[in-house]
């Protein structure tokens, strides 16, 4: 990569300074941009839909594996900077567009596969983007994110884990979820408070469980407050009795007086199959 990709420079030579209230910290490290763009891109080819291109130090190792690449860049200052950097690459579609706002399976329908998301998560915004990548599971081959490093951590939490949680159950209730780089607060501009992580999110073909209203909320009521039992926790659970919670519980297996984070996905999935119709 160039030193035109340098996010200081960039930003300077057209007088534009970082937004906090888009939460803009543009990563500046080289080698962490082309480590990202080989997990987003192996093997080469495919279409990556990047969300948040910045001033596109991902981007350009992007578009040097990728046979297409969206740039999408909510940041209406930062869009022509994008269009002018990537002018004479014609697999490139810079998309002006809040990526949180956007149907991504649309954007990538008719492009060539491996279908992946990419992209340097604003923190603001990470549980939505998150939640979305969880729905277009089924419909995408792969999600590499930049994410805050306890984010990270509760993606990858397992059962018993201090930061095993509804995070860590609905995303590996669709996909495998690997840990694959960290990546420290001096590789942005402006340096952050705390450092960041890449998370690589693969398909689980099926998932271990479908998101349904049920198992939503099944896991929020687990989690909801964390030091009540699921007998507590799960109270008036789909309108429920104590005694018909009970029995719901024993014949999937489940203790009462354990807590949600102790329970495996498959057992909030085998909870949510019992709710009433109406809420499935």
């Amino acid at each position: 990569m160039s030193e035109r990709w340098s996010s200081a420079k960039v930003l300077r030579e057209r007088g534009l300074t970082p937004k906090k209230s888009f939460g803009q910290n543009f990563l500046q490290d080289a080698a962490i941009s082309e480590r990202i763009a080989e997990l987003a891109t192996t093997p080469t080819g495919g279409t990556v839909l990047e969300l948040g291109a910045g001033i596109g130090a991902l981007t350009a190792p992007l578009s040097d594996r990728a046979s297409r690449v969206i740039a999408v860049e909510r940041d209406r200052d930062l869009v022509p900077v994008l269009s002018e950097l990537f002018a004479g690459a014609s697999h490139v579609t810079v998309l002006e567009a809040d990526a949180a706002q956007l149907d991504w399976v649309t954007l990538l329908d008719g492009t060539p596969r491996p279908h992946v998301i990419a992209g340097n998560l604003p923190y603001q915004i990470t549980g939505r983007l998150i939640e979305q990548a969880v729905h277009a599971a089924t419909r995408i081959d792969r999600a590499v994110f930049m994410v805050q490093r306890e984010v990270a951590d509760r993606l990858a939490a397992q059962p018993d884990d201090d930061d095993y949680g509804a995070a860590s159950v609905f995303a590996q209730a669709a996909f495998t979820v690997e840990r694959a780089l960290k990546v420290p607060s001096g590789c942005f501009f402006p340096a952050p408070n705390v450092d960041s992580a890449v998370v690589v999110l693969t398909p689980l073909v099926p998932p271990r469980a479908t998101e349904t209203r049920a198992f939503q909320e099944v896991v929020k009521r687990a989690f909801g407050q964390r030091r009540k039992t699921l007998r507590n926790a799960w109270k008036g659970l789909f309108g429920w009795s104590m005694s018909e919670l009970e029995a719901h519980a024993v014949q999937a297996g489940i203790e009462l007086t354990v807590r949600g984070e102790t329970l495996a996905i498959e057992a909030f999935a085998a909870m949510a199959v019992r709710a009433p119709a109406g809420f499935r």
